[in-house]
C-alpha cells in the first residue's frame, strides 16, 4: 500500500498524460494542469468522506473494483479522441456515491478555481474519476475490502489536507465534501475561515437586531447564572456581547491578501527562432505548480525532483530566448512569469516547511527562484527564505 495517495496519483498524470487530456477536453493545458491538482485530493477528501457513511465503504469498494483495468487503458482511451464514454462513467459514480447535489459543487469548485467554467470542470472531473478509483484499487491490492480501504482513507487524511490547495477549501466549504478532514491540522485554517464566514453571513443578514439579541444573551445569561451571583454579572454581561457586536461591525475588513492568486488562463504567443516562447514559458510555470501541489513528504519530493529540475532547465532555456526578442514583446513574456510568481512562492513555501522535504528540493527551489526573479523583469520579485 502506498505512503502517499495524492502523490502516487499525481505521478501517474504525467505532463504529457496532462497535456493529452486538455487536448481530449478542449481546455487550456495550464487551467487543466491547475484543476488537477485541485480535484485529486478534493476528490479523495470526497471519498474519503462515503467511506465513513454506514455502507458507504463496501459501496465504494464495488465501485472501485470495476475499474480495476482502467489505469491501464486510460491513455489508450484518451488517444482515441471520444472521452465522453469515459466522463460520462466518472459522472454517473459521483452522482451514485455523493448525490448530485454535492457532485455539482465539487465540479463548479473546479471550474471556477482552475477557470475552466461548470462545463469544463464537471468534463474534468467526470474524466479522471474513473482512474483515480483504479488507482486507489491499485494501492490497496485485489483483496481490497471495507475495511482496508476505510484503513487507507484514515492513513491518508493528513497528506489529502496538506495537498488541497487553499482556495478550493474555500470554494468547498460548508458543502460537507471536506469532513472526512476536518480532524487534521492541515484542515483547522479552512474550519476558522469557515466559521468566520458563517459569523460575517449573521451579522450581515440581521444587524438591525444587533441590540435585541444582545439584550436576550444576557437575559439568558442571568438565568443560567442564578440569584447567587453578584449584581454587576447582569448588565457586565449584554455590555461585552454589544461591545463585541460593535466592533465586529466597525472593524476594517478591507481584504489584505488574496487566498488564490490569479492564475493567467492564456499563455501569449512569442515566437523566437522558430519556438514558442510564451506556451514554452506557460508550460513550464505549470509543470512547477503541478509537480510542487504533488509534494506532501519526503519520497513524493523526491518523485517530483526530476520534473522540477526540467522545468528549471526549460525556463533558462527561455529566458535565453526572451533576451532577443523586442521590448514589447519581452515585457509580454515576463508579465506571464510575474502573474504566476504569487502562486508558486506560496506553494515553494509551503513545501519547504514539509518535514524531510527541503533537503531534498531546496537547492533547485533556490535556483528555481532566482530565475524566476530574473525572468520577471526589474519589478518582479519572488523572494528567497
Amino acid at each position: 500500500m502506498a505512503t502517499n495517495l495524492v502523490s502516487s496519483i499525481m505521478q501517474f498524470l504525467t505532463p504529457d498524460l496532462i497535456g493529452r487530456i486538455a487536448a481530449a477536453l478542449g481546455l487550456d493545458r495550464n487551467n487543466t494542469q491547475t484543476g488537477i491538482a485541485a480535484i485529486v485530493p478534493a476528490l479523495l477528501a470526497a471519498l474519503g468522506g462515503v467511506a465513513a457513511k454506514p455502507g458507504g465503504a463496501q459501496n465504494l469498494v464495488d465501485t472501485i473494483k470495476q475499474q480495476s483495468g482502467v489505469a491501464d487503458t486510460f491513455g489508450s482511451v484518451i488517444g482515441a479522441g471520444n472521452p465522453s464514454s469515459l466522463i460520462e462513467r466518472g459522472s454517473g459514480m459521483l452522482q451514485s456515491l455523493l448525490g448530485s447535489n454535492d457532485q455539482s459543487a465539487l465540479a463548479g469548485a473546479v471550474g471556477k478555481f482552475a477557470g475552466l467554467g461548470q462545463i469544463g470542470g464537471s468534463s474534468l472531473l467526470g474524466m479522471l474519476t474513473p482512474l483515480v478509483m483504479g488507482l486507489i484499487g491499485k494501492q490497496i491490492g485485489p483483496r481490497i475490502d471495507a475495511g482496508s480501504l476505510g484503513n487507507l482513507f484514515a492513513s491518508q487524511k493528513d497528506q489529502i489536507a496538506q495537498a488541497l490547495p487553499p482556495g478550493m477549501s474555500h470554494l468547498l466549504g460548508g458543502t460537507g465534501l471536506l469532513d472526512s478532514l476536518s480532524s487534521t491540522a492541515g484542515f483547522a485554517t479552512t474550519a476558522a475561515q469557515q466559521a468566520s464566514r458563517a459569523t460575517t453571513a449573521a451579522v450581515g443578514q440581521f444587524p438591525q437586531s444587533a441590540s435585541s439579541a444582545a439584550r436576550s444573551v444576557g437575559t439568558s445569561a442571568q438565568r443560567a447564572i442564578g440569584s447567587a451571583t453578584p449584581s454587576w454579572v447582569y448588565w457586565a454581561i449584554p455590555a461585552l456581547v454589544i461591545g463585541g457586536l460593535l466592533w465586529y461591525l466597525l472593524a476594517d475588513r478591507s481584504p489584505q491578501v488574496a487566498e488564490h492568486p490569479t492564475v493567467p488562463t492564456q499563455t501569449q504567443s512569442v515566437v523566437v527562432g522558430g519556438g514558442e516562447v510564451g506556451k514554452q514559458v506557460g508550460d513550464s510555470l505549470g509543470q512547477i505548480r503541478t509537480s510542487l501541489a504533488g509534494i506532501t513528504d519526503a519520497a513524493s519530493a523526491r518523485a517530483e525532483l526530476p520534473k522540477l529540475q526540467e522545468a528549471t532547465a526549460q525556463i533558462d532555456k527561455a529566458a535565453g530566448m526572451i533576451k532577443q526578442l523586442p521590448t514589447d514583446q519581452r515585457q509580454g513574456a515576463e508579465a506571464l512569469v510575474t502573474s504566476s510568481m504569487a502562486t508558486i512562492n506560496q506553494l515553494f513555501d509551503k513545501v519547504l516547511a514539509i518535514p524531510g522535504v527541503a533537503e531534498v528540493v531546496r537547492p533547485t527551489i533556490d535556483s528555481l527562484r532566482t530565475k524566476l526573479a530574473d525572468l520577471s523583469g526589474p519589478s518582479g520579485t519572488v523572494g528567497t527564505r
